[in-house]
């Protein structure tokens, strides 16, 4: 596959809300993933430590809503643009989040996530 193949299915996938079956067919096993804050999770190598991220994202709060669009695509980079409405599980605090995900694919695989977060 190439980008705009990897590109259009993980899109897909996300749309229909299986954000997770995305990340199990297209992360390479070395992925990493990064974020644009500090701590633990700030960067993240392997598909098992990104699962692990994305694991404790759901457990830690209620996913009200999820719009995506795109994909966006140059070269071997795609971008989707995600507009997040959740709860926090902890603080019962409700958030409305817009970030753009840009992902490199190698091989018919991610193998880099970054996201950057609207202010």
């Amino acid at each position: 596959m190439d980008t705009s193949d990897v590109a259009k299915a993980f899109a897909e996938l996300c749309k229909a809300g299986k954000h997770e079956e995305a990340g199990e067919r297209f992360w390479a096993e070395g992925v990493v993933s990064l974020e644009p804050m500090e701590g633990p999770m700030a960067r993240l190598e392997g598909k098992a430590a990104v699962k692990g991220k994305s694991d404790w994202w759901y457990s830690a709060h209620e996913v009200h809503s999820v719009e995506t669009e795109g994909p966006f695509v140059h070269g071997d980079q795609f971008a989707l643009r995600f507009a997040v409405d959740v709860t926090s599980r902890e603080s019962g605090q409700r958030m409305q989040m817009t970030e753009i995900g840009l992902y490199t694919v190698r091989g018919g695989k991610v193998v880099e996530e970054k996201f950057l977060f609207g202010l």
